[in-house]
């Protein structure tokens, strides 16, 4: 069951960081509508609205690919029923692991964050 559950999670992270990838390769990531909450001078700056949608479109790729990558090692002990198991310290790898694939995905947000502050400077 645990094993499902770590799968599910993976498969969830992989598939948002793939719609918030789409939005970063559209150019929307400034549009309130389509995109996310950023900055005015973001918003009203071209090269600052690129830069973020670049930002945003490469990292949360990057985080896609990475969190689609566990899902074969974890559906081959689910497919295996019950002759494969994960030890303990294969759970905690996969728990930083996951961590790591989060700070991946989060890290466009923060920089547009000081992208609108550098212009306050």
């Amino acid at each position: 069951m645990a094993y499902m559950f770590i799968f599910g999670c993976f498969l969830l992270l992989g598939v948002v960081s793939t719609l918030a990838a789409r939005v970063g390769y559209r150019g929307t990531v400034c549009d309130r509508s389509d995109g996310y909450e950023v900055p005015a001078e973001v918003k009203s700056d071209p090269a600052l609205r690129k830069r973020a949608n670049s930002l945003v479109a490469f990292w949360c790729t990057g985080a896609a690919a990475l969190s689609f990558a566990p899902l074969v090692p974890i559906g081959s002990v689910i497919l295996s029923d019950g002759g494969k198991s994960v030890s303990t310290w294969g759970l905690a790898v996969f728990a930083l692991y996951g961590l790591v694939v989060v700070i991946v995905g989060a890290y466009p947000f923060e920089k547009i964050k000081h992208l609108g502050a550098s212009g306050r400077r």
